[in-house]
C-alpha cells in the first residue's frame, strides 16, 4: 500500500518540478526538450531490448501522428501555458475531470452503457469542480477571461480533454496494433516533441534563448524524464499487476492533495477553502460513478500509463 501513496505522491511532485522550471524556461521549449530527450530514451531502450519489434506500420503512421499531437503536443503545451498562470494543486485538481471525460468519450464514440449511478456520478463530480474554478489568482487573472473561466484554465482543461483521447489512440496501438507501450510513447514524443519546438521557435524569444538560467532548467528537465517517464511509469505498471484499475483511480484522487502539500510547502502556495470543498464533492462523485464498477470482477490487465505518466 505504502507503494501506492508513494506512486501519487511522485505523481503530484511534478507538477511542483514542472511549476519550478517555468520559471527557468519558456513552456514550450521546456515541453520539446524534455519529451525529445524521454522519447529518444525510450526508443534506444526498445531498440536494445526487442529489435526485432522497432518498425511501424505505414498504415499506423496517422495513429502515431494523433498520438504525438493530441497525447504529447497538445496536451503538454496547454497544461504548461496554464501552469505558468495557476497553482499547481489547481491545475493538478482541473486533471481530475479526466476519469470523467473518459467516461463521456467511451459513452460518445464506442456506445458504452452509462447507468444512472454512472450519469449521477458524472453530474455530481462535473458540479465540484465549480468552487475551485470560481477562485482565482492575480497571476491567473493576466490571461483574461471566458464567461466565468480564465483562459489558463480552459487551456488545462482542453489539456485533459486531450490527454483522454490520446488515452484512446494509445490503447489502438498497443492492444489493437500489437505495439508495446515504450514503442508507442517514444515514437509519439519525438513527434510531439518535434510540434513543440517548431511551436516554440514561432512564438517564444530565442534571443539569446528560451531559458533564462540553463542548469536550473536542465536539473528540472532530468527530473521530470526521471520521476515521471522513468520511476513512474514502471512502478504504475508493477501496481496495477498487484491492484485492480478501479482502485488505482480511487487512489489517484490523493494526488491534488499532495500537490497542495508540496505547493505550499516549496512554492508557498496558499490552498483555499474552495478546494477542499470541490475535492470533497469530486470525491463523492467518484464513488457514486465507481459504484458500478466496483460490482465487476477484477480483472488482470497489461499494465498501460496513465495520462500523467506519459506527461507530467
Amino acid at each position: 500500500m505504502y507503494l501506492v501513496i508513494l506512486l501519487y505522491a511522485l505523481f503530484a511532485s511534478v507538477f511542483t518540478i514542472s511549476k519550478t522550471g517555468l520559471q527557468y524556461a519558456q513552456p514550450f521549449f521546456f515541453v520539446g526538450t524534455r519529451m525529445l530527450c524521454a522519447g529518444i530514451l525510450m526508443l534506444a531502450y526498445q531498440f536494445f531490448r526487442a529489435r526485432d519489434q522497432f518498425t511501424i506500420s505505414k498504415k499506423d503512421l496517422f495513429l502515431f501522428v494523433g498520438l504525438g499531437f493530441f497525447s504529447i503536443y497538445l496536451t503538454n503545451i496547454l497544461e504548461f501555458w496554464g501552469l505558468k498562470y495557476l497553482t499547481t494543486f489547481k491545475t493538478c485538481f482541473i486533471y481530475s475531470l479526466s476519469p470523467f471525460v473518459s467516461a463521456l468519450l467511451s459513452y460518445l464514440l464506442f456506445s458504452e452503457v452509462m447507468t444512472g449511478k454512472k450519469w449521477l456520478g458524472l453530474l455530481i463530480g462535473f458540479s465540484g469542480f465549480i468552487p475551485i474554478l470560481l477562485t482565482t489568482t492575480q497571476e491567473e487573472e493576466l490571461t483574461g477571461h471566458f464567461f466565468i473561466l480564465s483562459w489558463a484554465e480552459i487551456a488545462v482543461i482542453i489539456a485533459a480533454i486531450s490527454s483522454v483521447y490520446g488515452w484512446i489512440l494509445l490503447k489502438q496501438l498497443v492492444a489493437d496494433r500489437g505495439y508495446s507501450p515504450m514503442m508507442a510513447n517514444g515514437v509519439s514524443m519525438l513527434i510531439g516533441g518535434s510540434f513543440a519546438l517548431i511551436h516554440s521557435w514561432g512564438v517564444e524569444s530565442w534571443s539569446p534563448a528560451p531559458y533564462n538560467e540553463f542548469f536550473p532548467f536542465v536539473e528540472c528537465a532530468i527530473l521530470l524524464i526521471i520521476v515521471s517517464n522513468l520511476i513512474c511509469y514502471n512502478l504504475y505498471g508493477f501496481l496495477l499487476r498487484k491492484y485492480s484499475p478501479t482502485f488505482m483511480s480511487f487512489a489517484g484522487f490523493t494526488t491534488p492533495f499532495f500537490t497542495a502539500l508540496f505547493g505550499w510547502f516549496y512554492l508557498g502556495e496558499t490552498v483555499s477553502l474552495p478546494f477542499f470543498i470541490s475535492a470533497g464533492i469530486v470525491l463523492i462523485g467518484l464513488f457514486v460513478f465507481y459504484l458500478e464498477e466496483l460490482k465487476k470482477p477484477i480483472v488482470v490487465q497489461t499494465p498501460e500509463p496513465s495520462a500523467e505518466l506519459i506527461n507530467g
